[in-house]
């Protein structure tokens, strides 16, 4: 993509996220991969709804200004780690919506597949550790994470979402937030129904048949693994607690 493109369509996007809502005074940021070795980035300290294209800064991987007047964004680090961490990814949204933010401070999520649309569009919800803002705890706290998830919910600050390109990264981020409201009026009800493993066997077929998108971050019953999974022993003990309780479920149904 073209610098001059990818500065309109950042643009575009800080109008949509602060129309929305997604953001209050200067909050969020967004970038764009424009090359392998080149990240265009929203500024420290503008909003993202009053932005210009000459705003924006060009910096290199580590982290360099290459091009730009004012700062980069203060949690350029955080894109720098996506970008690092997953070469598939070409643009990365940063913003605070607030019912998914919610969800961030409360530290919890949605681990259950209930909604087939987030499965195709956004796939598994991760939930980072707390992270100080703008330090380098936060590219640390989504570097495992990112690489298993397009969604991540940060723990009492907001929620980051990436893709191929910046519409897909702020879409992915309406969905987190219209996924958020609808968890939450479900657990007023008295809470989200997960779907049966072969429903949800057949949604992950259609995710990758249908949209080309990988199943990485679903456990094998479906369930997110929300915090990165890394060391397989975790893995294989939380497979095992799975499937002790559903034995244990089927037991009772027997008897």
């Amino acid at each position: 993509m073209g610098d001059f493109g990818a500065r309109n369509d950042i643009v575009e996007v800080g109008k949509r996220m602060y129309r929305k809502g997604f953001v209050a005074s200067n909050d969020g940021n967004l970038s764009i991969r424009i090359s392998e070795k080149e990240i265009l980035i929203t500024p420290s300290g503008v909003s993202k709804g009053y932005m210009n294209a000459s705003d924006l800064l060009i910096v290199d991987l580590s982290g360099n200004v290459l091009s730009g007047r004012q700062k980069p964004s203060s949690e350029m680090k955080m894109h720098l780690a996506v970008y690092k961490n997953r070469p598939d990814v070409y643009a990365v949204c940063h913003a605070h919506p607030q019912i998914t933010t919610a969800f961030a401070v409360a530290r919890k999520i949605c681990d259950k597949i209930a909604l087939p649309e987030v499965i195709f569009s956004i796939g598994c919800v991760a939930l980072s550790d707390y992270a100080t803002p703008t330090t380098e705890e936060v590219p640390d706290s989504i570097a495992g994470i990112i690489k298993t998830s397009d969604a991540v919910l940060l723990s009492n600050h907001g929620a980051l979402t990436v893709g191929h390109d910046i519409y897909d990264a702020y879409y992915k981020m309406e969905t987190l937030e219209h996924f958020a409201g609808i968890t939450l009026y479900a657990r007023l009800l008295g809470g989200e129904v997960g779907l049966e493993p072969l429903q949800i066997s057949e949604l992950l077929r259609i995710r990758k048949d249908v949209y080309g998108k990988s199943d990485l971050g679903f456990l094998g019953d479906g369930y997110c693994g929300g915090k990165a999974l890394e060391e397989t022993g975790e893995i294989d003990k939380l497979v095992r607690t799975i499937t002790q309780s559903v034995m244990e479920n089927l037991k009772n149904i027997g008897e």
